[in-house]
């Protein structure tokens, strides 16, 4: 496995805030660039009192925070650096009151960073196609709750939230917040995402019967009796990714509502999915602004 990115290596290369706006630059506009008003080519200078760039030509300024979270925000941008940093090298999050603490920032600050840069690690790790052998599995998420049916609906079961997941099997994890664990809340995302013909592997709940119609080979293992693993059919890896998941909503943030659980299943799914590169975790999400 490639060397993390150490809190040492961070401040070597982030050392203050121009340091991480010259950065900013660099990876949204590179070193040298046309300018959009003159069209010449060169590289931009440093203004000494704007946190912006200059053409050398004929002056023409850009503002690399524009766009980014960054642009309205008071807070210096070294500290959003290194909360991004924070993001990438904690394996079970980090909540709000960490970061105000680690900051020292107001909890409202910290609150609006945390779900701001959970947005940007979702939308990096992306959510491509999956092939080959595909796991499905859901779960829910929530107070502990008993009697509830696996529709979700029924019962106390109702107050849980119902999170979906395929893996693909030494590759990527998808999930989706999904309103029940019914055919029509379950299989659209599977035909949205999974190449037809890949093998899937699922536990025997009723959702899943119609895969092979649908173009899937598909092999199930029956939980029910306490059997894991047939053969090469399981879903131990989304078991192992939902069990880390709990631990962390309980250990770390208590309590993650509904209306929020997608952006942190999207944090979670970014150092999910690039868990053998912890190398590139920082730099890819710096990539995303």
């Amino acid at each position: 496995m490639a060397k993390s990115f150490t809190i040492q290596d961070f401040f070597r290369r982030f050392p203050d805030d121009d340091a991480c706006l010259d950065h900013l630059m660099e990876v949204r506009y590179g070193k040298s660039l046309q300018c959009p008003k003159c069209r010449r080519e060169g590289r931009f200078t440093r203004l000494s009192k704007l946190p912006a760039y200059a053409c050398a030509w004929c002056g023409h300024h850009i503002h690399p925070m524009a766009g980014t979270p960054f642009e309205r925000s008071h807070t210096p941008l070294q500290k959003w650096f290194y909360a991004m940093y924070l993001f990438t090298t904690s394996r079970h999050g980090v909540p709000a009151k960490e970061l105000q603490r680690q900051l020292s920032v107001t909890y409202k600050t910290a609150w609006r960073m945390g779900h701001e840069i959970r947005k940007y690690m979702a939308k990096v790790d992306g959510d491509d196609g999956l092939s080959g052998h595909i796991e499905v599995d859901e779960t829910y998420v929530g107070g502990r709750v008993r009697g509830h049916k696996k529709d979700g609906i029924t019962g106390r079961g109702a107050r849980k939230t119902v999170v979906f997941g395929m893996s693909e099997r030494g590759g990527d994890i998808i999930t989706r917040v999904v309103p029940n664990a019914s055919r029509k809340a379950l299989l659209p995302h599977i035909v949205e995402k999974v190449l037809p013909g890949s093998l899937i592997s699922s536990d025997e709940w009723m959702s899943y019967k119609p895969l092979k119609s649908l173009g899937y080979k598909h092999r199930s293992v029956n939980h029910a009796t306490e059997k894991w693993v047939d053969g090469i059919a399981h879903t131990n890896t989304l078991e192992g990714f939902w069990s880390q998941i709990k631990r962390s909503i309980r250990g770390t943030h208590v309590h993650v509502s509904r209306k929020h659980l997608a952006k942190y299943l999207g944090e979670f799914e970014y150092r999910w999915n690039l868990r053998k590169r912890p190398d590139i975790m920082f730099a890819r999400l710096l990539l995303s602004f």
